[in-house]
């Protein structure tokens, strides 16, 4: 039986989704900044971000010293249950003020 002071051990989304809603809040944002805001290890946020790059729902451009990042609104979501979703549609239900 579970009670309130037991700690959480789940969430309704994966570290790779709140990545892709920093990077949707904020294109430029800084690879430690991602991490601390998703609430990983630096070098967890590198490895779940050359996923998302591999995998075509992000691309990134250099500018200057800094990245740049787009997200590939209409690449689709990989679960079974989701198949044919575009991300973008996810993205605008987290975070409906945002036009990315």
């Amino acid at each position: 039986m579970s009670t309130q002071d037991e700690p959480r051990t789940w969430t309704f989304l994966t570290n790779h989704t709140q990545v892709l809603l920093c990077l949707a809040r904020d294109p430029d944002m800084r690879l430690r900044d991602v991490a601390a805001t998703v609430g990983v290890t630096e070098r967890a946020a590198q490895r779940i971000l050359v996923e998302l790059v591999e995998a075509g729902y992000v691309e990134r451009t250099r500018v200057g010293r800094r990245n740049h990042y787009t997200i590939n609104r209409d690449q689709t979501m990989r679960h079974a249950g989701q198949l044919g979703q575009q991300i973008g549609g996810l993205l605008d239900l987290l975070e409906p003020n945002e036009t990315s």
